[in-house]
């Protein structure tokens, strides 16, 4: 339990890093976001919606979190791989990831496996 727990907390903190450097709404980033190129613009909005997911993931407490990847291209289309304990934490999954905002389609390619 102790070991689930602190695994939640290490994935939540980690997916809320992103989240951080995207809330802040300073002069500088602004001038960072206007004079760079548009890649730059999308890869803040992709780390930001693959870190909102993996929050969810991890505040509905799925196990396998570990072994699910997530991540998200320039037009907001996530791509989930990997594997999970069990069907239904695969499809606990998918309808996170679809309930996030700004997430235009899920690929998934999630596969089920027991842990070794």
């Amino acid at each position: 339990m102790k070991t689930t727990m602190t695994l939640a907390t290490l994935a939540l903190g980690a997916a809320l890093i992103p989240t951080y450097g995207f809330s802040q709404n300073t002069t500088e980033q602004t001038t960072v976001t206007t004079t760079s190129s548009d890649t730059d613009h999308h890869y803040v909005k992709d780390s930001a919606i693959t870190a909102k997911i993996k929050a969810k993931l991890a505040s509905e407490h799925i196990t396998s979190l570990g072994r699910i990847h997530v991540d998200t291209d320039a037009n907001g289309k996530v791509f989930l791989s990997g594997y999970a304990k069990s069907q239904a934490d695969i499809d606990k999954a998918v309808s996170i990831a679809q309930g996030t905002e700004h997430v235009t389609s899920v690929d998934n390619t999630l596969a089920v496996k027991a842990d070794d």
